[in-house]
């Protein structure tokens, strides 16, 4: 019993001292990227989502609060992000859509990968917010048509953009990265994917790109971090982009029965550990929290070590960074 004991309080000890100082075990990474303020389907609370126009007016706005604070334009600077999904059309066109079934966001019963891009329907305001209760966005009825991934590239060069393959399609992986290429834009973009299938096909495709945690990566790296394996594991991604778990109950389904609450309560003790946002901050990995729409919240992951917050309401987080400085 005592060689376990000396053996356990090694590791634990041994597994501590890496915890907080990955630096000796692990080259931390660089990014070019850096953002604290990344807007959720170009802002999906504010203009219709994954529009060029809401894109356009997100930055015009930023850039005048920036301005009017710091005498420059937030394009130029590396301090705002738009986060986009993507899907392949049926004549092979990388479109910007976070649905593939048009139902909700067209109000037509198709699939983006069945039908050519000229014949995709426009957008059906209002559109459901989805990380709200029970928010409604109208939006700017002079654009509603769904933007080629190209096109987003053309209009906004020099902005960093958080990209989500939503669909394991060998096609869309491939024009997506020829799209990365032709732009030259593998120093500004993240691209990823819940699916952890697609996560490893983008690995292959062009490691140049900076990538976030899959979902079966993000637990694996939760059970390394409890068994004290972290430390000593070497990590790919760049950047661990995970939903805050308290926003379940309280925005998602308000409804939700008690031991369904008390699960996401501990799902959310496990995840949010400032421990274990430290320990990948100080290995070069930033931390995004979504998708966070009110100022308790905002609050609450930059206390916890948050790089970054996707919200659905650029405005108000922009002025909630505002405050913040001027504090």
């Amino acid at each position: 019993m005592f060689y376990v004991f000396l053996g356990l309080s090694t590791y634990i000890a041994t597994s501590t001292f890496f915890l907080y100082n990955p630096q000796l075990l692990h080259g931390k990474k660089k990014s070019a990227i850096k953002c604290r303020h990344i807007s959720h389907r170009g802002g999906a609370a504010e203009n219709l989502e994954n529009t060029i126009t809401a894109f356009k007016q997100l930055l015009r706005l930023i850039a005048k609060i920036w301005f009017l604070s710091l005498l420059c334009s937030a394009i130029d600077c590396d301090t705002d992000m738009l986060e986009i999904d993507l899907h392949i059309t049926k004549d092979g066109q990388v479109v910007v859509s976070h649905d593939d079934y048009l139902s909700r966001s067209c109000q037509k019963a198709i699939y983006v990968n069945q039908t050519d891009y000229q014949d995709l329907p426009m957008l059906e305001p209002p559109l459901k917010v989805t990380f709200t209760k029970d928010d409604w966005c109208y939006g700017d009825r002079s654009d509603r048509k769904i933007a080629l991934l190209s096109e987003v590239f053309d209009a906004f060069a020099n902005t960093p953009i958080n990209m989500d393959l939503k669909v394991c399609d060998e096609k869309l992986i491939i024009q997506t990265d020829c799209l990365i290429r032709k732009y030259k834009r593998e120093n500004i973009t993240i691209w990823g994917s819940a699916n952890d299938v697609v996560l490893q096909k983008l690995y292959l495709q062009n490691p140049e790109v900076p990538t976030f945690f899959s979902k079966r990566r993000v637990v694996i790296t939760i059970l390394l971090f409890y068994t004290g394996l972290l430390p000593f594991v070497p990590i790919k991604e760049s950047y661990f982009e995970v939903i805050m778990p308290s926003i379940v109950k309280k925005v998602l389904n308000p409804e939700l029965p008690i031991k369904s609450c008390a699960y996401a309560k501990f799902i959310d003790y496990l995840l949010m550990r400032p421990s274990l946002i430290n320990h990948l901050k100080r290995r070069g990995i930033q931390v995004y929290l979504w998708v966070l729409n009110d100022e308790n919240d905002f609050r609450r992951a930059f206390r916890l070590g948050a790089d970054g917050i996707v919200t659905d309401y650029p405005t108000k987080l922009q002025k909630f960074l505002q405050k913040q400085k001027s504090d």
